[in-house]
């Protein structure tokens, strides 16, 4: 009688706070959003045309070519692009890397820095237009970097451009910089940062790629979203190696060095080994997302995060891989290699493995996670390559504020919501010496835009340039707002 009691107050409880959600669900607001391109065509034409030029010097980087005189050749274009920029700020050459200083107002205020890389990756594949023509068709601008990321670039010169020409002066100094080593994790960034370290430079806030006006982010939520990256995660590249005594494929013994690799590889597969936490900007996404969804049930789920989350993170790998990627850290399998004979046992074989790091369980943790895992399988783990994830934007601080007042401004009809950067980006280089960095590309993608960086046919809308021009010289302005 006592148990079948406590069960009913269980079920009364459970009832009561189902009921609480319900009803705050049917209170909350649904909302909706837009996004427009610019119909200024004299603009439109004359900022695809000069990253169009961008777009045809080419600037592959490679980690054992390096070649700092083909970014010399696109600065030199770009100081014709940009007359006024070069004639007004200071230019600096870090081996190639560009860093341009505009001088400010009040020597006060703690400078900003506006950052996207000038190196694209290989062109490799048939291309529908050569990779490196820029062309303009129907619209769009294809070519290696239109969308990653020269176009941030050429926005934002422009921006400091139109606003020199205009006779504008920015409140504190402003920072226009660009590596040429991005793409391959090299120390174009690191040397920028080490020019601020040694001017003792301390900066108010970074603006760099990592997040983009984005449609449709979760299933079941419909809208033009702009994508505000607040961290990214950490990077790692481990070798597992398994050994043996070799021998001759017609008498295998067990558990040979590829088995044993199989079999850790599946059981990391099938049970994931890592904590699945909620950040605050994951829990801050799905609220803000929740007043958009078009179904009640996964609006109910969204805005209720602070009892429902235990059933989120079990179901959401099932809804979205993105998502689930915000919430752990994430391994994946990439390559392997046993003996060289079809009828030979490796005396050692071994696989790699790509761990994206999240904050709450940061690189070494996470290393000695699948330590743990391959130790059982007598398999040894080499770390080749590790960067923990970056220090979090605060999302209460006043570098967000001021990039969704921004926003806001310039795409009055999008959403906003915070975002967790799955891949890398220079900004990560910049912690030392910034505290606040924002990852935000003002350029509007499509989905076939988004996967088309690093792949075929790179491109983007010539009509989204405009306003992202105009969202930089709002970043810029706004610092007016500051105090010292």
């Amino acid at each position: 009688m006592i148990i079948l009691k406590i069960l009913g107050v269980i079920l009364g409880i459970i009832l009561l706070l189902l009921i609480i959600c319900i009803i705050r669900t049917l209170l909350l607001t649904s909302k909706s959003t837009y996004y427009e391109g610019s119909k200024d065509e004299k603009r439109i034409d004359e900022y695809a045309h000069k990253l169009q030029k961008m777009i045809q010097v080419e600037t592959v980087s490679y980690r054992d070519k390096p070649n700092p005189d083909k970014f010399r050749k696109l600065h030199k274009l770009m100081e014709e692009l940009y007359p006024n920029v070069f004639k007004t700020c200071e230019k600096i050459d870090i081996d190639g890397n560009l860093l341009v200083k505009w001088s400010g107002k009040n020597q006060n205020l703690d400078p900003i820095i506006l950052i996207s890389h000038l190196d694209v990756v290989p062109a490799e594949g048939k291309w529908t237009y050569p990779p490196f023509s820029g062309e303009i068709v129907d619209g769009k601008i294809y070519g290696r970097g239109a969308g990653d990321i020269k176009c941030n670039v050429a926005c934002f010169y422009q921006a400091a451009e139109e606003l020199i020409k205009e006779g504008y002066t920015p409140e504190c100094d402003v920072y226009l910089g660009s590596s040429c080593t991005e793409e391959i994790g090299g120390d174009g960034a690191p040397k920028i940062v080490d020019w601020f370290k040694q001017k003792n430079i301390k900066l108010f806030m970074l603006n760099d790629e990592g997040g983009a006006i984005t449609q449709d982010p979760v299933v079941g939520v419909k809208g033009n979203f702009a994508a505000v990256g607040i961290f990214e995660k950490g990077y790692g590249d481990l070798k597992l190696t398994a050994k043996s005594n070799g021998g001759h494929s017609s008498t295998p013994p067990k558990n040979t060095p590829i088995a044993r690799l199989a079999k850790m590889e599946a059981d990391i597969e099938n049970h994931n080994p890592f904590k699945v936490e909620f950040s605050p900007a994951v829990e801050q996404m799905f609220e803000q997302l929740a007043p958009y969804c078009t179904n009640f049930w996964l609006k109910l789920v969204m805005h209720n995060l602070w009892l429902l989350k235990p059933i989120v993170k079990k179901i959401i790998p099932s809804i979205s891989r993105e998502a689930a990627a915000m919430l752990q850290t994430t391994i994946c399998f990439t390559m392997q290699k046993g003996s060289n004979g079809y009828n030979v046992i490796p005396q050692e074989a071994y696989v790699t493995a790509n761990l994206r790091y999240i904050p709450h369980q940061g690189d070494k943790e996470s290393n000695d996670v699948i330590r743990n895992i391959a130790k059982k399988y007598d398999v040894e783990v080499e770390e080749v390559r590790v960067n923990g994830p970056s220090k979090s934007l605060n999302l209460d601080g006043e570098a967000y504020k001021l990039t969704c007042e921004a926003i806001k401004k310039v795409f009055p009809g999008v959403g906003i919501m915070p975002y967790v950067v799955t891949g890398g980006t220079d900004s990560r280089f910049y912690d030392p010496v910034c505290d606040s960095c924002v990852r935000f590309g003002p350029i509007n993608l499509t989905d076939q835009q988004m996967n088309s960086m690093h792949a075929i046919d790179e491109n983007i809308n010539t009509d989204t340039l405009p306003q992202a021009v105009d969202y930089y010289k709002e970043i810029i302005k706004l610092q007016e707002n500051r105090r010292a």
